[in-house]
């Protein structure tokens, strides 16, 4: 039973993250708070952070169910693992100001003009945050491989591909034609190693 609470907790995680980041209902929100609609990025950040710590505390609290023995190989390779997705997620970010992304810097996300970043790891993946996302999970698995770390990778391999289309649909709503040709010639998780 603790597990279908994890799971269902991931479940209100991931709903709540796409459903705020919807641009209609960032409209709506920007209608409603006007000049505080700056503030709206950082509010959503905290929800999310603190709802991610939440989940993650709750997991913690769970009695460990080991799937399998761990060795010191394995340990190595989930480190591994969430080193390369941390190095993802650490080149995701180079070509946005993290301020401005966590809401640190408050800002009208509406009202900017907005760039469509097709360089450094961009140019190579539409996704780098998730797939960056994906080997920290898995790297958390093989390093501490209980029933609760394996749950949080399924949370996210099964949110995956509603995150990436409910994003790709605001971000075709924002830059048009323009993404349409980067989303043809770009893959959105796995890199091409040919040209």
């Amino acid at each position: 039973m603790p597990y279908f609470f994890l799971l269902l907790f991931w479940a209100v995680f991931y709903f709540t993250h796409t459903f705020f980041a919807r641009l209609k209902l960032k409209r709506k929100f920007q209608r409603i708070m006007g000049k505080a609609y700056k503030w709206y990025r950082f509010f959503y950040t905290l929800w999310s952070s603190l709802l991610f710590l939440a989940i993650f505390l709750y997991a913690a609290s769970i009695p460990a169910e080991r799937l399998f023995t761990g060795t010191d190989f394995t340990q190595y390779l989930g480190l591994m693992g969430a080193g390369i997705g941390t190095i993802i997620l650490i080149k995701s970010f180079k070509n946005f100001s993290l301020w401005k992304f966590s809401g640190l810097v408050p800002h009208d996300d509406l009202e900017e003009k907005q760039e469509l970043v097709v360089v450094g790891i961009h140019k190579h993946l539409r996704h780098p945050i998730y797939l960056g996302l994906t080997f920290i999970f898995v790297g958390y698995l093989l390093f501490t491989p209980t029933l609760a770390s394996l749950v949080h990778l399924v949370a996210l391999m099964l949110y995956l591909p509603v995150g990436i289309y409910y994003e790709e649909k605001k971000l075709i709503a924002i830059f048009g034609e323009k993404y349409k040709e980067y989303q043809a010639t770009v893959p959105a998780l796995i890199p091409r190693f040919t040209r």
